[in-house]
């Protein structure tokens, strides 16, 4: 299998806290494909290695739940504040980040499994963490969380995307994208500050983290992913679809999906003047989860949509 894959197996995540309005059902975890307990790193997609801007896979949610989610990613940061990760000499200061805004794209899946039309995008600045200093007791300057019983190269750092308003299709394909030094939709270039310093700029060793199958819901097409890459041979067709596009790239992600979690809400908005009665209008929400002031709020809620 021939894939932009850094494979090493990545730290530290829970969860994003999620507030449950009043009138909606818990949050309920409707996908997982985040390894738990994780591992120090994860086998993940390198985007400044590889020429990519844009990363995902199609996705089949469990349950009924749909609305207002929040969407966690797995990333791998390879970054050290000085030295790097191939050469042993990787220096961090514990607790040191990058910032790095980061887009989560969510799409309709079209016929035969193409990217359909967007659902909703959100970009988000993160504080990414620099992998920790290389290990004396690893070989090859990794990192470890032991001691040096397990040895890691990357680090994995979970971010979170919460959706208010948005009520997710199932399938549903979600990437991600981000830019880097050479490649992305907007590259930063090589004149930024980080480019010439002692450990490089943190978000070309940043990486999209993977996993095999789910826990929760399924991966309806556990061969395929969805790529846009600058350099043709990077697809599984070798590029005979076309290149610098995001598309369905089919056939050789076997067991290499995106590490992704999904958390959504069933909303319990009124749909007739009858549901704001008495207390009603205290145990409905409105489709993005806010509540309603009073009974006569409801009742607009329900004429107008607003």
């Amino acid at each position: 299998m021939r894939k932009p894959l850094l494979v090493v197996v990545a730290g530290l995540a829970t969860a994003a806290a999620i507030a449950m309005p009043a009138g909606a059902t818990p949050p309920t975890v409707v996908y997982d494909n985040i390894p738990s307990p994780q591992p120090g790193n994860v086998p993940s997609v390198a985007y400044e290695a590889n020429g990519i801007s844009e990363w995902g896979g199609q996705i089949q949610l469990a349950g009924t739940a749909r609305q207002n989610p929040t969407i966690t990613v797995l990333m791998s940061s390879w970054g050290c504040q000085a030295g790097h990760w191939y050469s042993s000499d990787c220096s961090t200061t514990p607790g040191a980040t990058f910032s790095e805004p980061i887009t989560l794209n969510v799409y309709n899946v079209g016929g035969g499994g193409a990217v359909g039309s967007l659902v909703a995008t959100s970009t988000q600045t993160f504080a990414i963490p620099y992998r920790p200093s290389a290990n004396p007791a690893c070989t090859g300057g990794r990192w470890s969380p032991d001691g040096g019983a397990t040895c890691f190269n990357g680090y994995a750092t979970p971010i979170a995307f919460t959706l208010t308003g948005v009520t997710l299709p199932s399938p549903v394909i979600v990437s991600v994208a981000y830019n880097t030094s050479h490649y992305g939709y907007a590259p930063y270039g090589e004149s930024t500050a980080c480019y010439t310093s002692a450990g490089g700029c943190g978000y070309d060793s940043l990486n999209v983290g993977t996993n095999a199958a789910p826990t929760v819901g399924s991966d309806p097409q556990p061969d395929d992913a969805y790529l846009n890459d600058v350099y043709g041979y990077e697809y599984c067709d070798g590029g005979v679809g076309g290149a610098g596009t995001f598309r369905l790239d089919a056939g050789c992600w076997t067991g290499f999906q995106p590490a992704i979690r999904v958390v959504a809400s069933t909303i319990n908005a009124p749909t007739s003047k009858d549901d704001c009665k008495g207390n009603g209008w205290q145990t409905r929400t409105r489709a993005d989860g806010s509540t309603f002031k009073n009974q006569g709020d409801c009742v607009q809620y329900v004429n107008t949509g607003k």
